[in-house]
């Protein structure tokens, strides 16, 4: 008898798993699931030039965009995403139509770190870093004086950017559409983009100062960073 009852409470216990499982297939089934992309991501508050840059992307395919943008850019159009350095241990990082043209094991260095693409192309023309701490400006004056028309100029600082700035170099950057470059400072955390000569690439940038009592990293900021997509040059 004691077997029997064993045997009974054992089937039952398994129509009611049994009873449960269809239960939940059921409600599952009839359920409208939509998980939507642009729900997932945290997108800051970055005006109305990144908010057209982020309805590009969302009306485009599903299928993951190059630089790990959530969606493809748009035809005519080239994938960006940058970011500052993170205090001095991790590196700024560019990364242009799919290929990383700073950061990693591609040309990085602390101070300001610069890639120039052909607008037409997107075809890497340099890339280079300048320490602002330790190193000179000159290289970076000689740097910027050689940036083409036609050039899209992406900029990320790492660790301490400002230091060695002269108001020449400054000038040179701010030329090219930056309107933080004026006021970089210490420790501050920045990234830029912009077109030379470029008229339908609008300047874009974020910055962060310097301040031990809101700082994030203690004597660094928190890190900044910056995706969309940009268009081609036209002719």
């Amino acid at each position: 008898m004691i077997y029997v009852r064993k045997g009974i409470i054992k089937l039952l216990l398994m129509l009611l798993i049994l009873v449960i499982s269809i239960t939940l297939t059921v409600k599952l089934l009839n359920t409208d699931v939509e998980l939507k992309l642009e729900n997932l991501i945290e997108w800051p508050n970055e005006g109305p030039d990144y908010r057209v840059t982020r309805s590009i992307l969302h009306k485009n395919s599903s299928i993951p965009g190059k630089c790990g943008l959530p969606q493809p850019c748009p035809e005519e159009h080239f994938a960006y995403k940058i970011s500052s350095g993170a205090a001095n241990v991790i590196g700024a990082k560019i990364c242009f139509n799919g290929d990383i043209l700073i950061g990693v094991t591609k040309t990085l260095g602390t101070g300001i770190n610069i890639a120039v693409v052909n607008g037409k192309t997107g075809e890497l023309v340099d890339a280079a870093s300048f320490d602002m701490w330790s190193g000179e400006v000159e290289p970076l004056v000689k740097f910027l004086t050689s940036i083409q028309n036609g050039s899209i100029v992406l900029m990320a600082s790492y660790d301490e950017p400002a230091s060695r700035l002269n108001d020449e170099a400054r000038t040179l950057i701010s030329q090219l559409g930056s309107s933080h470059i004026s006021t970089l400072g210490f420790r501050d955390n920045w990234i830029f983009v912009a077109g030379k000569g470029i008229k339908n690439i609008k300047p874009l940038e974020k910055h962060i100062k310097n301040d031990k009592s809101v700082n994030k990293y203690d004597d660094w900021p928190e890190m900044v960073e910056m995706d969309g997509c940009l268009p081609r040059k036209q002719d």
